[in-house]
């Protein structure tokens, strides 16, 4: 996914988008943007770290980061035994993330309202 170029000019591309979007937006809408891209950022750096520590303890196989499987995929509860508790996890995941989804799109509902 990611191109296979020098770690600096990988870098400064980061830069030039950065200075692109500041002409286009207020100070409250860069502000609003960069939080944004921040957060993106730390939940991959979490994931990245996480799967990581997973590895060091043997939880994880060392190849599942390269291979780009879903965390989900490589766990030892996310194995396909049948487990009933199992089931109860992956349900209770898609009733969060349903609520998640909910919230989300209320707020969006609401941004479009108030434009």
């Amino acid at each position: 996914m990611l191109p296979n170029i020098n770690p600096k000019i990988f870098s400064l591309s980061a830069v030039a988008v950065g200075y692109i979007l500041l002409d286009d937006m207020t100070a409250n809408e860069q502000n609003a943007v960069g939080n944004w891209l921040m957060l993106v950022a730390q939940v991959l750096s979490t994931n990245a770290f996480y799967r990581a520590v997973m590895q060091e303890r043997g939880l994880e196989p060392n190849d599942s980061t390269e291979t780009g499987r879903n965390n989900a995929d490589t766990f030892p509860n996310g194995n396909s035994n049948g487990n009933s508790n199992q089931s109860g996890d992956r349900e209770s995941t898609i009733l969060m993330m349903q609520k998640m989804i909910y919230a989300l799109q209320r707020e969006v509902d609401e941004i479009k309202r108030n434009m």
